[in-house]
């Protein structure tokens, strides 16, 4: 029996996000959600900076909502490759079937593509999605030797942390050039400890001082940790603290403890926020 070729979409449910449900809690710090709107209007893509867990992610999502689009996630690594996004061919049976990719689909269905740590991904990620990103908005699936025109509701929208092993994972100017791109940073001490009670419902009292640790441990840069104290993380610690843990085990354990194996310098900052909180 001949091989048959069919087409199908691959299962992207564990990446779409579905958008029934309340919008998630976001406090927008500038401008960011004027340009993303006005980018999405262009049709240009969004490049968000910013060290880890300063709601980039969490952005997204709200933006996704607000313009009620569904959003397909990929969170990038060095093993994500053209083939992941795009699509690849699998046998079922006596069936050749082609299977959609997650960055076909949302480019047919004109949802939110969202790459997190895009510099993560392999180079064959970034030439893919070259076309995409400038007037052509389109899609060449070599192996079908087929070229998809983006839906016209599609956007593209990739994170990366600048200070992430710089110098090694780095984006190409000529990648950068391609998005406007929006800076993300950790929020002033109000904004932040507004957040966390909206997180957690936590009293103000305590996330102020959950805020007052976290600032004082991100201006220790002697210590040469590799990540400092992500809003997320105080987020953790928050939601542990109200759920009646501890406040000082919860500091630890949600804060202290992600941030280095070193023994000496969790005992040195275990000292420092048992005296804040």
């Amino acid at each position: 029996m001949d091989t048959l070729i069919k087409k199908s979409s691959t299962n992207t449910e564990n990446t779409m996000t579905s958008l029934t449900g309340d919008i998630p809690f976001y406090k927008p710090l500038g401008k960011e959600e004027e340009v993303f709107k006005h980018a999405y209007g262009c049709r240009i893509p969004v490049l968000l900076k910013g060290p880890t867990g300063t709601g980039k992610t969490r952005f997204v999502g709200y933006m996704a909502h607000k313009l009620n689009r569904p959003l397909i996630t990929i969170s990038c690594h060095e093993e994500t490759s053209s083939t992941d996004l795009i699509g690849r061919f699998i046998i079922k049976g006596a069936e050749t079937i082609w299977m959609d990719g997650p960055l076909t689909k949302a480019i047919k269905i004109g949802a939110i593509l969202y790459l997190d740590e895009i510099a993560e991904a392999r180079p064959d990620v970034i030439v893919a999605i070259h076309s995409l990103t400038d007037h052509r908005k389109e899609l060449y699936l070599d192996k079908l030797g087929e070229t998809i025109k983006a839906h016209k509701d599609f956007m593209l929208v990739a994170s990366f942390n600048p200070g992430y092993q710089k110098g090694f994972k780095e984006l190409k100017p000529s990648t950068r050039q391609r998005f406007v791109a929006l800076s993300f940073n950790y929020p002033s001490p109000k904004d932040e400890a507004e957040i966390l009670v909206n997180e957690t419902q936590l009293e103000m009292s305590v996330t102020k001082k959950l805020v007052g640790i976290a600032n004082k441990i991100r201006n220790l840069t002697e210590l040469g940790l590799t990540e400092t104290v992500s809003t997320r993380l105080l987020v953790d610690a928050a939601k542990l603290i109200h759920s009646g843990l501890p406040k000082r085990l919860a500091v630890r354990v949600a804060v202290v403890e992600p941030l280095t194996d070193d023994v000496e310098i969790t005992e040195s900052l275990a000292d420092l926020c048992d005296l804040m909180i």
